[in-house]
Parts: structure tokens; C-alpha cells; sequence
């Protein structure tokens, strides 16, 4: 277990490495909000085609194979950016970095999953959580870190510390066991589809699958915009901070998910998602009062609500549906989660050809807050299903 989930730290890792250098793409390339916004969006409308067809043919093509193939396509995407001249070679690196984790991150849970004993499954699939929000957060703070403090080629050097996180996984992987499933080949008919039992359809739709797409609606603004936001809403040109606050942001969110209370899952997720619209207003806060301290607070809030909403929409995912229904489930979740990268940060991006970036975020913190309104009436039923589902 331990070797596979290095694997995906340094996957996840490579996911938002780009973060930090977004400010030091628009001034060399001289991108406006909007063409840097599209360049961290691309990533996602590449990856959940990916998503889909690969959470539904992995197994017959092979697990194994596919993540191998996955990761060299992640290293041919840093090759790229350590090669990268023009702008169009920066969006043929976002398009193969999504191709690659499109394809990485399904597949990883249902190997993980065979690697692990079935006792300790709803163990592998939150430690498999938490490394993905630590890897998410560690990657822009690499980023930022080599770029503030090594002053040599900041467009070129912190891929290559990249590349050898990402051939380490290489290395990692083919220490591991196949443990194909000697039926795939039967379900090579399987038709492309989300994969979610209609027994519990509406459940993960309103509670999991909409709060988790809430999680990465905002964490998408984060890795997309903070980094501007804190060069030229907060003042500082110090690109480390940007990535300090996103690894604080899915560091803290991770290592939140440890925190024992409160204990029942539903009124985890309550919490949660209610923080995490907490958060985001304090972050608008602290860009109308240019006050660093406050960014801090709201990222730190948002990272307690981001953590607890993401491991119990992913609890649920996995817990809901029946053993064999369980890959397909979480590739569904994967799939709604990277939906909230798209459609909102580009909205924001359009937001700020005519208006402030603040008052971007504004009108995407009332889309998110009506969401968060809808998520905390529907806990109710939801409640009441799974009182009965667990008590039987």
C-alpha cells in the first residue's frame, strides 16, 4: 500500500505543479486573467473525457498498464513545459498533464484497492485521500519554493525537480504486482457510462457528488488565482507564499481529515461545507482590505471545510455502493469533482475582462453559497437514508 500511494503523491504533485508559476507565465507570455484561467481549466475538460472512458475500460486494457502509460505521459507534459517557447506549447502540456491524471486517477483507487486486504479497504481509500490533497498542495509549494529561492531558469527548473518525482514513481510502480482480474476480458462489451446504481442515484448526486464539485469549484479559484491574487491583491511578490497557501489550503485540509470530531459523517459533511463557504468569504474579505493575515485565516478555515467534505463525499462513494459497484462509484466522484475546475474558474476569468477580481469572486462565492444551502437542506433526507442503511 505504502509504495502505491508514493505513486500517487507524486502524481497528484505533478497535477498542480503549474499553480504557483501562473504569475510568471502571464508576464513572459503576457497572458490576461482570462487566457491563464483557461490554461488551468483545459487540464480538466481534457481530463474527465479521459475519466470516463478510462474508469470504465481500465481493467480490460489493465490496471497496471495504464498508470505506467499515465506516467509517461506526465513526464512527456514536463518535458514539454521544461521545453516550452510559445504559448501553444504550454496548452499541449496542460492537455497531456490532463490526459495523464484523467487516466491516473481511477485507475489508481481500483489498483490500490487490489493491493489491499478487505479489511483494510475504507482504510487505503482515505489514506488514498489524504495523500491526494497533500500532493495537491505540496506541488505548487515545490514550485513556488524552487522559483523564490534558486533565482535560475524559474520557467524551466522546478520541472525538472518534477521529473524526478515522477520517474521515482515510475520506479515505484513496477516494484508492485499486477493483480489484474482474470474476467476483465469478459466485460469488454462494458458500455461508457458514470456508473451510478440508480438505488442510490440521488443521494450521490445532492450529497456527494454536488458538494464535492462545490470543493473543487473553489479549490480551482485557489490554484488558478491566488497566486495573482496575492502578487495584486495582497502585494507581495513573493511566489512561495502563493504555494504555501495552497499546500496550507490541501495540506491542513488532509491532515484535518485525522481530526476525530465530529464523528458521525453527516454532520462532518454539515460542517464542512458550511467552513468551506466561511473560508472563501473571508478570503474575498481579505482582498477588499489587502490584509495577508485574513487570506491566511480564510485559506486555513476553507482547508478544514475542504478536508472534511472531500473525505466524507468520498466515504459515502465508496461505502454506499456494493463492493463491485465501487470503482466506477468513485470515478463518478473524480468525475464531478474535476467538473467544478472548469465551468466556474472560467466563468471568473470572464468576470474579469469587466469587473475587479475581487468582484469575481464575489459572484462565485453567492453560486457556491446557494449550492451550500441546497447541500444542508438535502442532509435531512439524507440523514434519515442513512440512519436506516447503517442500523440494518
Amino acid at each position: 500500500m505504502k509504495r502505491m500511494l508514493w505513486v500517487v503523491l507524486m502524481m497528484s504533485c505533478g497535477a498542480t505543479f503549474i499553480s504557483s508559476l501562473f504569475p510568471l507565465y502571464g508576464e513572459h507570455f503576457r497572458l490576461s486573467s482570462l487566457e491563464i484561467t483557461i490554461l488551468f481549466a483545459v487540464y480538466a475538460a481534457i481530463l474527465l473525457p479521459t475519466l470516463l472512458v478510462v474508469g470504465a475500460r481500465g481493467s480490460i486494457w489493465g490496471l497496471k498498464r495504464v498508470l505506467r502509460f499515465s506516467i509517461w505521459i506526465s513526464i512527456a507534459s514536463t518535458l514539454l513545459f521544461i521545453g516550452s517557447f510559445n504559448v501553444w506549447m504550454l496548452y499541449a502540456a496542460r492537455i497531456l498533464e490532463g490526459i495523464a491524471y484523467g487516466a491516473f486517477t481511477g485507475t489508481a483507487s481500483a489498483f490500490l484497492l487490489k493491493q489491499t486486504s478487505h479489511d483494510k479497504v475504507s482504510t487505503a481509500i482515505k489514506l488514498s485521500g489524504v495523500t491526494v490533497n497533500i500532493g495537491f498542495g505540496l506541488g505548487p509549494a515545490i514550485a513556488g519554493i524552487v522559483v523564490q529561492y534558486l533565482h535560475f531558469q524559474p520557467l524551466r527548473l522546478p520541472y525538472w525537480f518534477l521529473l524526478v518525482m515522477l520517474l521515482s514513481s515510475l520506479v515505484f510502480l513496477e516494484i508492485l504486482p499486477k493483480h489484474e482480474d482474470s474476467k476483465a476480458q469478459k466485460s469488454a462489451k462494458t458500455k461508457i457510462s458514470l456508473g451510478v446504481p440508480d438505488n442510490i442515484s440521488s443521494h450521490f448526486w445532492s450529497f456527494i457528488g454536488l458538494p464535492i464539485f462545490t470543493v473543487f469549484t473553489l479549490l480551482g479559484i485557489v490554484f488558478s488565482l491566488i497566486p495573482s491574487f496575492t502578487k495584486n491583491v495582497i502585494h507581495t511578490a513573493n511566489l512561495s507564499i502563493s504555494g504555501l497557501l495552497i499546500l496550507l489550503l490541501l495540506g491542513g485540509g488532509a491532515l484535518m481529515q485525522f481530526f476525530p470530531w465530529p464523528h458521525n459523517p453527516v454532520t462532518r459533511m454539515r460542517i464542512g461545507i458550511l467552513f468551506l463557504a466561511i473560508g472563501s468569504w473571508v478570503i474575498v474579505f481579505s482582498g477588499q482590505t489587502a490584509n495577508l493575515f485574513l487570506l491566511w485565516a480564510g485559506i486555513f478555515i476553507q482547508a478544514i471545510g475542504a478536508g472534511w467534505t472531500f473525505q466524507v463525499s468520498l466515504r459515502f462513494a465508496s461505502q454506499l455502493p456494493k463492493p463491485e459497484e465501487r470503482p466506477r462509484v468513485i470515478s463518478a466522484f473524480y468525475l464531478c469533482a474535476y467538473s467544478g475546475f472548469i465551468v466556474p474558474p472560467v466563468g471568473v476569468g470572464v468576470l474579469t475582462q469587466f469587473f475587479s477580481l475581487n468582484i469575481s469572486l464575489i459572484f462565485l462565492n453567492l453560486f457556491a453559497a446557494l449550492i451550500v444551502i441546497y447541500v444542508l437542506i438535502y442532509s435531512v433526507r439524507f440523514n434519515r437514508y442513512y440512519s436506516k442503511s447503517t442500523s440494518q
